[in-house]
């Protein structure tokens, strides 16, 4: 059986996460001065030299999936969106970088997912990649800096 594909996903909340408004998830309502992605699950499990990866849409489910959204965390803290998908470009953006976050990128998993060891494997494959795209934004931030 598929998913209904105007259904969506189902999210991967923090439950533990503050909202601004108590009526509110919290993704919905960050408190002043949380990050972007603020409400949605960290995966301690795939933390690998600092870098960790947060899910935004569940990955631990019956049937595997081929496509599905989160974010990852540099080792300061800062973070970028991802939406993921095993038939995509290996990596891509999406959104250039903002004041919240470092960009948002595609990136191609190299295999479909439905359990924790599955999004660990797969965060860690592309790692990589989201490290020499972060190389990059820092050192651009850097020569600008410079010129000021």
């Amino acid at each position: 059986m598929t998913r209904d594909a105007r259904r969506g996903r189902p999210l991967r909340l923090d439950s533990s996460a503050e909202s601004a408004d108590p009526t509110k998830p919290a993704f919905l309502s960050r408190p002043e001065n949380a990050p972007v992605y603020h409400g949605f699950s960290v995966i301690p499990e795939t933390e690998t030299d600092g870098w960790v990866y947060g899910a935004i849409s569940d990955f631990d489910t019956e049937e595997p999936e081929t496509e599905g959204d989160g974010f990852v965390i540099a080792p300061d803290g800062s973070r970028a969106g991802v939406a993921w998908a095993t038939d995509t470009a290996e990596f891509y953006e999406i959104s250039p970088p903002d004041a919240g976050r470092w960009g948002v990128y595609g990136v191609c998993f190299p295999r479909p997912v439905s359990c924790l060891s599955d999004i660990v494997e797969n965060f860690r494959a592309v790692l990589p990649l989201f490290q020499a795209r972060y190389r990059e934004i820092a050192a651009q931030q850097a020569d600008e800096a410079d010129v000021e």
